[in-house]
Order: structure tokens, then sequence, then C-alpha cells
């Protein structure tokens, strides 16, 4: 069977053989007992606070503008003989010298992205690569490739290049270069393992038979301590909170059968007709609010929540290759008191050992506080955005209830019309 390219089934599922290996209210003229006015609603609150916030961001976008746009989109399906693929378009637009042409398109697939991810890891072992989304686990005959698995992965392959593309070091690798502008990867991949891969293999062969480190500098143990910290909350936070939409899935569902139970009901009932249909409708309503709300949940909070479980993992390999920087250093130190041959080399071999633990350490500091104000912020936004959907959507709910409470509401007149008619 020949190479195949089919666009992407979004409707349907295919199986993936191979790619891993390569997500109005009423306005109420109402005032307080001590005829001060009420406070401001809440989406008034919401506005007012999203513009607060506009203005930070675009202050700060105005003093630090970016040079390299990337836009992932586009994704296919390939079919070959063998397996079967998603393949993104990169496009990519800059204004930086050193590239060729102000504009590039490119396609990749999943493991295209694994190897910048690596190759960026290899040569930057203590600044903090953004995650790329985890390897799907197949389980037995899954479906695949529908269009929530597909945007979900673009989305985060989307945000995983634009995270590198605003990195003072990270954005200038001729690795992401080659990875935005290459046609093909192929030839790139064949090269060897670099100085770094190879100083790699030794640092984790010596920290291996060191038992922990001797003297690790307290801020980093504060480092350690705190991405424990992170990662416990984080995970906690991102489990329960899939739990709940788990939980809301069911109410809906629950709902959605509610609703028909009030209509038939008013099939039989012909005094109460008109408030049953009422709140059949209601339901209803209802029903498609809280569908609305869990896919804002789905969508927004749940990607921004795992995205930062899976940079804890990445913070705790940070901090063991430099960890295992230290260690190398610390062994080869220690040799050095000990032998009485090759002083002279093995000095000249600890000596550059130091300025590695050296700028291997400034390298780590001065990330650090970079994906910190990076983490706040994405967080912070994922949680306002999800404040805001939350109270529209019980303001929506609420307007659907007093709207039915209004309709249902007889007046004196008509009251006194039946007593009268009885």
């Amino acid at each position: 069977m020949s190479g195949q390219t089919v666009p992407a089934d979004f409707s349907g599922h295919m199986l993936d053989l191979d790619e891993d290996d390569d997500l109005e209210v009423f306005s109420k003229n109402t005032s307080l007992a001590d005829g001060s006015p009420m406070p401001n609603s809440p989406s008034s609150m919401v506005n007012q606070y999203r513009l607060e916030e506009e203005e930070d961001e675009g202050q700060q976008q105005g003093a630090d503008a970016d040079d390299i746009f990337i836009t992932v989109d586009n994704p296919e399906s390939h079919v070959t003989a063998i397996e079967t693929f998603i393949m993104y378009r990169v496009a990519t637009k800059t204004t930086r010298g050193e590239f060729d042409s102000s504009e590039y398109e490119v396609r990749r697939r999943y493991q295209d992205f694994l190897w910048l991810r690596s190759k960026l890891e290899e040569n930057h072992p203590t600044l903090i690569v953004h995650p790329l989304p985890e390897k799907f686990v197949m389980k037995g005959m899954v479906e695949r490739f529908n269009n929530d698995f597909i945007e979900t992965r673009r989305k985060a392959l989307h945000r995983f290049l634009n995270k590198i593309s605003v990195h003072p070091i990270l954005s200038y690798s001729q690795h992401f270069k080659v990875f935005l502008t290459a046609q093909e990867l192929l030839s790139h991949k064949k090269q060897g393992p670099g100085f770094l891969s190879r100083m790699g293999e030794t640092v984790r062969a010596v920290a291996n038979s060191v038992r922990g480190l001797k003297s690790r500098p307290e801020e980093f143990t504060m480092m350690q301590e705190y991405v424990e910290d992170f990662s416990n909350k984080i995970c906690s936070v991102d489990k329960v909170t899939q739990r709940i939409i788990k939980e809301e899935r069911e109410y809906l569902e629950e709902l959605k059968q509610y609703s028909p139970t009030y209509a038939q009901w008013a099939g039989s009932e012909e005094e109460l007709t008109e408030p049953l249909n009422g709140v059949a409708g209601c339901v209803e309503r209802c029903s498609k609010e809280t569908e609305e709300q869990i896919h804002h949940l789905s969508d927004v909070l749940v990607p921004a929540l795992h995205e930062y479980v899976l940079c804890a993992e990445t913070l705790k390999a940070v901090m063991r290759r430099r960890d295992n920087i230290q260690a190398e250093f610390e062994a080869k130190n220690e040799a050095l008191t000990s032998r009485r041959v090759d002083q002279e080399a093995l000095q000249d071999e600890v000596d550059g050992l130091a300025d590695r633990v050296e700028m291997a350490n400034n390298a780590l500091k001065g990330d650090w506080s970079r994906w910190q104000d990076s983490m706040r912020s994405d967080l912070k936004s994922a949680f306002l955005s999800t404040a805001e959907k939350n109270v529209e959507y019980y303001e929506q709910c609420l307007a659907v209830w007093e709207s039915f409470l209004l309709s249902q509401r007889v007046e004196p007149g008509e009251q006194r019309d039946g007593e009268d008619a009885s």
C-alpha cells in the first residue's frame, strides 16, 4: 500500500498505529436596607477586572514585542502501509535577521515535536523547556483521532512552539530554526549525538554512582521544595476538576431525561399543562447552559491545569539534571584530592566542570523567575475565564427560572374572576 494523504476525519475515528512513537440577568432596581445602592453585579465586576487585566497585558506586550509568530493548524491524517498519523501545518512569520525569509510553512508530526524538545533539553539541560502533550496510550482497540483529541493536541503543540518563540535563549536555538524552516527533518535527525549528549551520558553514569549531593546550594533546595509542593497541589486540583466535570456530565444526562418527563406529564394533566410545559422548557434551557459550561471547563481550565501538571514533571527533571552536573563535579573534585597521578589533566577537567556547574546554576536561576511569571499569568487567566463563565452560567439559569415565575404570576383581577366563576 503506497503512502496516501487524506483529510483528518473529525466526524469518525481512526486507529493510530505508530504516531505516538514518533485537550441577561434581570436588572433589579433594588437597594440595601440603609438606602445605599447594591454592589456591582457579578457581570460588571468581571468586565471591570477583565479591562484592568487587558490594560496590564497591553503594557507588558508593548514593552516586550514578539518577533516570531507561529501558528499550528490544518491537521491531516496520513495513511501508509504500516501506520496512520497526523501531520500539522506549522506557519511562521518572523522579522529576525538570521532567517533567510520572513515566512515559512512546513508540516510536522508529533514525533518531530519530540525531536525538537529533546534537542533543546540536550543543549540546555537546566533551562525549563515547556512540556508537550503526553503520548496517547492505546488501551486495546481504542478509537482515535476524533476532533476533540486532534484539537486538544493541536492547541498544546501551538502553545509549545509559542512558549519557545518568546524564550530569550531557546528561541535562538539552531534546532528551533531548523524545525520551523526545513521542509524535511530526516537528515537533521540522523546527525549523531553531540558533545553535550555524550556529556549527559557521563553525568548520568557518575550521578548514579554518587549517593546524593554533599552541598546543594540552599536556593536550589528551596526550589526543589517549591516544585514538590506545587506538583502536589496542581495534581490535586487537576484531579478534582476532572472529577467535577465527570459529575456535571452525569448531571447533564439527568437533566436531559428530566425535561421530557414534564412535557409528557403535561399531556395528561390539562389543568397543569402550562406550568408543566414551562418547567420542561426551563430545564431544557438550563441543560443547554450546563453543557456550555462543561465545554468551557474542558476546553479552558482542564488544559491549563494539566499543562502545569506536566510542567511540574519538567521542573523535577531540570532539578535532577542540575544535581547530576554538580554530582559529577563533586566526584571529580574528590578524585583530584585523592589521586597523585595525572593531577594537571584532572585539574583542568575539574575547572571545566566547575564552570559548567556555574553556568547550569545561572541558567536555572534566570529561567526560574521567567517560568513563575508565565505560570502565574497562565493560571490566573484560566481562573478568571472560569469565574466569568460560572457567573454567566448562573445568571442565565437564574434568568430562565425568573422568567418562569413571572409567567405564572396571577394578577389580583384575574384571581377574583376565577373565584367568581367558581
